[in-house]
Protein backbone atom coordinates (compact mmCIF):
# COMPACT_ATOMS: atom_id res chain seq x y z
CA UNK A 1 0.00 0.00 0.00
CA UNK A 2 1.54 3.47 -1.10
CA UNK A 3 1.11 5.82 1.83
CA UNK A 4 1.07 9.50 0.52
CA UNK A 5 2.88 12.32 2.67
CA UNK A 6 0.08 14.92 3.51
CA UNK A 7 2.93 17.66 3.07
CA UNK A 8 4.29 16.42 -0.36
CA UNK A 9 0.75 15.75 -1.33
CA UNK A 10 -0.14 19.64 -0.49
CA UNK A 11 2.96 20.58 -2.25
CA UNK A 12 1.95 18.98 -5.63
CA UNK A 13 -1.68 19.83 -5.75
CA UNK A 14 -0.58 23.67 -5.33
CA UNK A 15 2.35 23.33 -8.13
CA UNK A 16 -0.42 21.49 -10.09
CA UNK A 17 -3.19 24.61 -9.67
CA UNK A 18 -0.81 27.12 -10.40
CA UNK A 19 0.67 25.88 -13.51
CA UNK A 20 -2.76 25.35 -14.59
CA UNK A 21 -3.33 29.24 -13.47
CA UNK A 22 -0.67 30.19 -15.36
CA UNK A 23 -1.29 28.25 -18.37
CA UNK A 24 -5.09 29.11 -19.09
CA UNK A 25 -3.91 32.71 -18.14
CA UNK A 26 -1.39 32.85 -20.96
CA UNK A 27 -4.09 31.25 -23.28
CA UNK A 28 -6.91 33.84 -22.09
CA UNK A 29 -3.90 36.97 -22.52
CA UNK A 30 -4.52 37.27 -26.20
CA UNK A 31 -8.34 37.01 -26.26
CA UNK A 32 -8.16 39.60 -23.85
CA UNK A 33 -6.12 41.91 -25.43
CA UNK A 34 -8.79 41.79 -28.71
CA UNK A 35 -11.31 42.59 -26.12
CA UNK A 36 -10.05 45.52 -24.41
CA UNK A 37 -9.27 46.72 -28.30
CA UNK A 38 -12.72 46.44 -29.05
CA UNK A 39 -13.60 48.51 -26.18
CA UNK A 40 -11.18 51.28 -26.80
CA UNK A 41 -11.98 55.04 -28.57
CA UNK A 42 -10.68 55.24 -31.71
CA UNK A 43 -8.78 52.51 -33.69
CA UNK A 44 -5.70 51.66 -32.17
CA UNK A 45 -3.81 48.98 -30.54
CA UNK A 46 -1.54 51.07 -27.79
CA UNK A 47 -2.68 50.96 -24.54
CA UNK A 48 -3.78 49.63 -20.89
CA UNK A 49 -5.14 46.63 -20.85
CA UNK A 50 -8.67 47.84 -19.23
CA UNK A 51 -9.53 51.17 -21.30
CA UNK A 52 -9.54 54.24 -19.48
CA UNK A 53 -12.77 55.05 -21.39
CA UNK A 54 -14.32 52.11 -22.25
CA UNK A 55 -16.82 52.35 -25.42
CA UNK A 56 -19.12 50.41 -27.17
CA UNK A 57 -18.36 52.42 -30.40
CA UNK A 58 -17.04 49.18 -32.48
CA UNK A 59 -19.04 46.50 -30.75
CA UNK A 60 -22.54 48.75 -32.19
CA UNK A 61 -20.70 49.35 -35.41
CA UNK A 62 -20.44 45.22 -35.66
CA UNK A 63 -24.14 45.13 -35.31
CA UNK A 64 -25.23 47.22 -37.77
CA UNK A 65 -25.97 50.29 -36.17
CA UNK A 66 -25.12 53.90 -36.17
CA UNK A 67 -23.10 54.79 -33.54
CA UNK A 68 -23.06 58.80 -32.19
CA UNK A 69 -20.47 60.05 -30.10
CA UNK A 70 -20.52 62.19 -27.59
CA UNK A 71 -19.37 65.11 -29.74
CA UNK A 72 -22.86 64.61 -31.66
CA UNK A 73 -20.82 63.21 -34.91
CA UNK A 74 -22.81 59.99 -36.31
CA UNK A 75 -20.50 56.91 -37.03
CA UNK A 76 -21.84 54.42 -40.02
CA UNK A 77 -20.98 51.28 -40.01
CA UNK A 78 -18.12 50.94 -42.56
CA UNK A 79 -18.91 46.87 -43.67
CA UNK A 80 -21.84 44.99 -42.83
CA UNK A 81 -20.46 42.47 -40.83
CA UNK A 82 -23.53 40.31 -39.75
CA UNK A 83 -23.96 40.15 -43.37
CA UNK A 84 -21.15 38.72 -43.50
CA UNK A 85 -21.83 36.51 -40.48
CA UNK A 86 -24.71 35.18 -41.72
CA UNK A 87 -22.87 34.01 -45.06
CA UNK A 88 -21.01 32.04 -42.77
CA UNK A 89 -23.06 30.37 -40.93
CA UNK A 90 -25.35 29.95 -44.07
CA UNK A 91 -22.47 27.93 -45.94
CA UNK A 92 -20.81 26.20 -42.88
CA UNK A 93 -23.88 24.76 -41.37
CA UNK A 94 -24.69 23.46 -45.35
CA UNK A 95 -21.69 22.29 -45.78
CA UNK A 96 -20.85 20.52 -42.39
CA UNK A 97 -24.68 18.81 -43.05
CA UNK A 98 -23.32 18.08 -46.34
CA UNK A 99 -20.11 16.56 -45.70
CA UNK A 100 -21.75 14.22 -42.57
CA UNK A 101 -24.19 12.81 -44.88
CA UNK A 102 -21.39 11.60 -47.34
CA UNK A 103 -18.86 11.08 -45.10
CA UNK A 104 -21.31 8.81 -43.15
CA UNK A 105 -22.83 7.20 -45.92
CA UNK A 106 -19.17 5.82 -47.56
CA UNK A 107 -18.27 5.15 -44.01
CA UNK A 108 -20.82 2.56 -44.03
CA UNK A 109 -20.13 1.05 -47.51
CA UNK A 110 -16.83 1.02 -46.41
CA UNK A 111 -16.95 -0.84 -43.18
CA UNK A 112 -19.70 -3.03 -44.58
CA UNK A 113 -20.19 -3.95 -47.63
CA UNK A 114 -17.14 -5.90 -49.78
CA UNK A 115 -16.70 -4.87 -53.04
CA UNK A 116 -14.29 -4.90 -55.82
CA UNK A 117 -10.99 -2.21 -55.21
CA UNK A 118 -12.18 -1.23 -51.74
CA UNK A 119 -8.85 -1.34 -50.54
CA UNK A 120 -7.10 0.92 -52.87
CA UNK A 121 -10.33 3.08 -52.79
CA UNK A 122 -9.52 3.31 -48.79
CA UNK A 123 -5.52 3.95 -49.43
CA UNK A 124 -6.25 6.62 -51.81
CA UNK A 125 -8.63 8.43 -49.72
CA UNK A 126 -6.00 8.13 -47.24
CA UNK A 127 -3.22 9.80 -49.42
CA UNK A 128 -5.22 12.42 -50.72
CA UNK A 129 -6.00 14.08 -47.07
CA UNK A 130 -2.10 14.39 -47.14
CA UNK A 131 -2.28 17.14 -49.29
CA UNK A 132 -3.74 20.49 -47.88
CA UNK A 133 -6.27 22.38 -49.84
CA UNK A 134 -4.21 25.48 -50.51
CA UNK A 135 -2.39 23.23 -53.25
CA UNK A 136 -5.33 23.36 -55.15
CA UNK A 137 -6.18 26.63 -54.92
CA UNK A 138 -5.16 27.98 -58.54
CA UNK A 139 -6.43 24.65 -60.19
CA UNK A 140 -9.88 25.42 -57.90
CA UNK A 141 -10.33 29.26 -59.55
CA UNK A 142 -9.36 27.87 -63.39
CA UNK A 143 -12.17 25.41 -62.70
CA UNK A 144 -14.91 27.62 -61.51
CA UNK A 145 -13.80 30.45 -63.63
CA UNK A 146 -14.43 28.23 -66.74
CA UNK A 147 -17.58 26.85 -64.99
CA UNK A 148 -18.99 30.38 -64.44
CA UNK A 149 -19.18 31.09 -68.17
CA UNK A 150 -21.73 28.02 -68.37
CA UNK A 151 -23.56 29.18 -65.10
CA UNK A 152 -22.95 31.76 -62.54
CA UNK A 153 -24.09 29.87 -59.60
CA UNK A 154 -21.43 27.59 -59.88
CA UNK A 155 -19.08 29.87 -60.97
CA UNK A 156 -16.63 32.60 -59.10
CA UNK A 157 -18.31 34.85 -56.52
CA UNK A 158 -20.74 32.22 -55.61
CA UNK A 159 -21.85 30.33 -52.38
CA UNK A 160 -22.57 27.32 -54.43
CA UNK A 161 -19.03 26.84 -55.36
CA UNK A 162 -17.82 27.57 -51.86
CA UNK A 163 -19.71 24.95 -50.76
CA UNK A 164 -19.18 22.06 -53.40
CA UNK A 165 -14.73 22.76 -52.71
CA UNK A 166 -15.80 22.33 -48.76
CA UNK A 167 -17.78 18.92 -49.43
CA UNK A 168 -14.73 17.67 -51.23
CA UNK A 169 -13.25 17.65 -47.67
CA UNK A 170 -14.50 14.18 -46.60
CA UNK A 171 -11.61 12.14 -47.06
CA UNK A 172 -10.70 12.45 -43.59
CA UNK A 173 -14.13 11.82 -42.00
CA UNK A 174 -14.34 8.89 -43.76
CA UNK A 175 -11.57 7.59 -42.40
CA UNK A 176 -13.02 8.39 -38.75
CA UNK A 177 -16.30 7.27 -39.09
CA UNK A 178 -15.28 4.00 -40.77
CA UNK A 179 -13.28 3.43 -38.04
CA UNK A 180 -15.81 4.47 -35.57
CA UNK A 181 -18.60 1.71 -37.68
CA UNK A 182 -15.57 -1.09 -37.01
CA UNK A 183 -16.24 -1.02 -33.83
CA UNK A 184 -19.81 -2.26 -34.00
CA UNK A 185 -20.48 -5.98 -33.42
CA UNK A 186 -21.06 -7.55 -36.64
CA UNK A 187 -23.88 -9.64 -34.62
CA UNK A 188 -26.15 -6.64 -35.26
CA UNK A 189 -25.71 -6.84 -39.18
CA UNK A 190 -26.22 -10.98 -38.97
CA UNK A 191 -29.56 -10.23 -36.81
CA UNK A 192 -30.96 -7.08 -38.91
CA UNK A 193 -29.94 -9.57 -42.19
CA UNK A 194 -32.11 -12.34 -40.66
CA UNK A 195 -35.23 -9.99 -40.11
CA UNK A 196 -34.96 -9.72 -43.86
CA UNK A 197 -33.54 -5.85 -43.28
CA UNK A 198 -32.06 -4.55 -46.33
CA UNK A 199 -28.62 -2.46 -46.46
CA UNK A 200 -29.86 0.47 -46.10
CA UNK A 201 -32.20 -0.43 -43.45
CA UNK A 202 -29.30 -1.45 -41.14
CA UNK A 203 -27.56 1.38 -42.29
CA UNK A 204 -30.71 3.67 -41.16
CA UNK A 205 -31.81 2.20 -38.21
CA UNK A 206 -29.16 0.31 -36.43
CA UNK A 207 -25.70 2.20 -37.29
CA UNK A 208 -26.59 6.04 -37.66
CA UNK A 209 -28.40 5.95 -34.25
CA UNK A 210 -25.14 4.52 -32.55
CA UNK A 211 -23.11 6.92 -34.86
CA UNK A 212 -24.66 10.14 -33.53
CA UNK A 213 -22.02 10.94 -31.20
CA UNK A 214 -19.30 10.82 -33.62
CA UNK A 215 -21.76 12.16 -36.27
CA UNK A 216 -22.13 14.99 -34.14
CA UNK A 217 -17.84 15.68 -33.51
CA UNK A 218 -17.26 15.56 -37.55
CA UNK A 219 -20.36 17.67 -37.88
CA UNK A 220 -18.58 20.29 -35.61
CA UNK A 221 -15.03 20.04 -36.91
CA UNK A 222 -16.20 20.87 -40.42
CA UNK A 223 -18.34 23.63 -39.11
CA UNK A 224 -15.55 25.35 -37.05
CA UNK A 225 -13.37 24.76 -40.77
CA UNK A 226 -15.39 26.45 -42.40
CA UNK A 227 -16.33 29.11 -40.53
CA UNK A 228 -12.48 29.90 -40.12
CA UNK A 229 -11.38 28.95 -43.67
CA UNK A 230 -9.60 31.99 -45.39
CA UNK A 231 -7.79 30.93 -48.95
CA UNK A 232 -10.25 28.73 -50.49
CA UNK A 233 -13.15 31.68 -49.61
CA UNK A 234 -11.29 34.71 -50.35
CA UNK A 235 -10.05 33.12 -54.07
CA UNK A 236 -13.53 32.26 -54.91
CA UNK A 237 -15.54 35.15 -53.23
CA UNK A 238 -14.83 38.58 -54.49
CA UNK A 239 -18.04 40.95 -53.75
CA UNK A 240 -18.47 42.33 -50.69
CA UNK A 241 -21.72 41.52 -49.69
CA UNK A 242 -21.07 37.93 -50.74
CA UNK A 243 -17.83 37.63 -48.75
CA UNK A 244 -17.73 35.30 -45.12
CA UNK A 245 -16.50 37.08 -42.03
CA UNK A 246 -13.17 35.68 -41.89
CA UNK A 247 -12.27 37.25 -46.11
CA UNK A 248 -14.58 40.35 -45.10
CA UNK A 249 -12.76 40.81 -42.09
CA UNK A 250 -9.40 42.02 -43.93
CA UNK A 251 -11.12 44.65 -45.58
CA UNK A 252 -10.73 46.27 -42.06
CA UNK A 253 -6.79 46.38 -42.14
CA UNK A 254 -6.03 48.06 -45.79
CA UNK A 255 -2.92 50.18 -47.23
CA UNK A 256 -4.96 52.81 -46.10
CA UNK A 257 -6.06 52.85 -42.77
CA UNK A 258 -6.48 50.13 -39.78
CA UNK A 259 -9.18 50.22 -38.11
CA UNK A 260 -8.03 48.10 -35.34
CA UNK A 261 -11.02 48.14 -32.91
CA UNK A 262 -13.04 47.48 -35.74
CA UNK A 263 -11.40 44.53 -36.23
CA UNK A 264 -11.67 43.44 -32.93
CA UNK A 265 -14.96 43.45 -32.48
CA UNK A 266 -15.76 41.77 -35.44
CA UNK A 267 -12.71 38.77 -35.17
CA UNK A 268 -15.03 38.29 -31.52
CA UNK A 269 -18.08 38.05 -33.46
CA UNK A 270 -16.62 35.07 -35.57
CA UNK A 271 -16.64 33.15 -32.47
CA UNK A 272 -20.07 33.18 -31.49
CA UNK A 273 -22.02 31.23 -34.24
CA UNK A 274 -19.18 28.32 -33.28
CA UNK A 275 -19.56 28.98 -29.53
CA UNK A 276 -23.40 28.37 -30.13
CA UNK A 277 -22.82 25.22 -32.17
CA UNK A 278 -20.14 23.60 -29.50
CA UNK A 279 -22.95 24.56 -26.77
CA UNK A 280 -25.62 22.68 -28.23
CA UNK A 281 -23.29 19.09 -29.17
CA UNK A 282 -21.03 19.12 -26.50
CA UNK A 283 -22.75 16.04 -24.75
CA UNK A 284 -21.77 14.23 -27.85
CA UNK A 285 -18.38 15.26 -28.17
CA UNK A 286 -16.66 13.25 -25.16
CA UNK A 287 -18.27 10.05 -26.60
CA UNK A 288 -17.86 10.63 -29.90
CA UNK A 289 -13.85 11.63 -29.10
CA UNK A 290 -13.39 9.32 -26.67
CA UNK A 291 -15.22 6.17 -27.04
CA UNK A 292 -16.46 3.46 -29.61
CA UNK A 293 -20.17 2.37 -30.51
CA UNK A 294 -20.92 -1.45 -29.24
CA UNK A 295 -18.68 -3.81 -28.33
CA UNK A 296 -20.72 -6.87 -28.32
Amino acid sequence: MIVENPRELLVKKIFAHGFLIVFIALIMFPFLMVVSISLREGNFTIGSLWPDNPTLEHWVLAFGFDYTRADGTVISPPYPVMLWMWNSVKIGLIAAAGVVALSTISAYAFARIRFPGRAALLDGLFLIQMFPTTLTLVALFAIFDALGEISPVIGIDSHVSLILVYLSGITMHIWTIKGYFDSVDPALDKAAQIDGATPWQTFRYIFLPLAVPIVAVVFVLVFIATINDYPVASVLIRAEENMTLAVGSRLYLNEFKYLWGDFAAAAILSGLPITVVFLIAQRYLVSGLSEGAVKG
